[in-house]
């Protein structure tokens, strides 16, 4: 979490950024705050693609806005979507990049299941992300965001905007936070964020 200059409530989040502080992301060397899409309107489920189609410009692991932008313009319904989006004011919402999604994960796990220990390191979270343990990130303390509650991430795949290869993108599982790669044509759960610079 943050420890300058930042509120300490999730209601003042969803007040003042349209949705939920998650954590800090480093974004071509500046801090961003990682703000997650309240779930009745900033989740959803489609395909990366309907086909296999190389994207180049949604290789990164950290730059969410330039991914779903590239996917987009490639045809993605799902970031088509997340642009055309308007929540609670804001407009800028994108869905999050491999980096960012894993954030996500560790600030608002919704489970007491065991981590995938194989999986979670993060060079672009602040701070560094080390990979998993079976216990941390332990399941959240926010009750809104635990399994059932009005803000859960469900227990499934949500997808990333990073294209590992032409067949395949970034998916991160929220039950036990396995992040792999998987064809694009599978229907995935997706969850917009916003991210906004210290």
């Amino acid at each position: 979490m943050p420890t300058t200059n930042t509120p300490t409530t999730q209601q003042h989040w969803l007040e003042s950024a349209g949705g939920y502080f998650s954590g800090i992301i480093m974004l071509h060397g500046t801090q961003h705050r990682v703000i997650t899409a309240p779930a009745d309107q900033g989740q959803f489920k489609g395909q990366w693609l309907p086909e296999y189609d190389d994207v180049p410009g949604a290789r990164s692991f950290f730059d969410s806005a330039a991914n779903t932008r590239a996917m987009a313009e490639a045809g993605s319904v799902i970031a088509q979507r997340a642009l055309a989006a308007n929540i609670n004011g804001f407009t800028d919402w994108v869905i999050p990049a491999r980096d960012v999604l894993e954030v996500m994960y560790r600030a608002h796990k919704p489970t007491t299941d065991k981590n995938w220990i194989y999986r979670g390191d993060n060079p672009s979270s602040v701070p560094v992300g080390y990979p998993y343990t079976a216990d941390a990130p332990a399941r959240t303390a926010d009750k809104d965001f635990q399994k059932g509650g009005a803000q859960a991430f469900l227990s499934d795949w949500y997808w990333s905007s990073t294209q590992s290869s032409s067949d395949g993108a970034w998916f991160q599982h929220f039950r036990h936070g396995n992040q792999n790669v998987l064809n694009k044509h599978f229907e995935l759960q997706v969850r917009l964020a916003r991210l906004i610079p210290l």
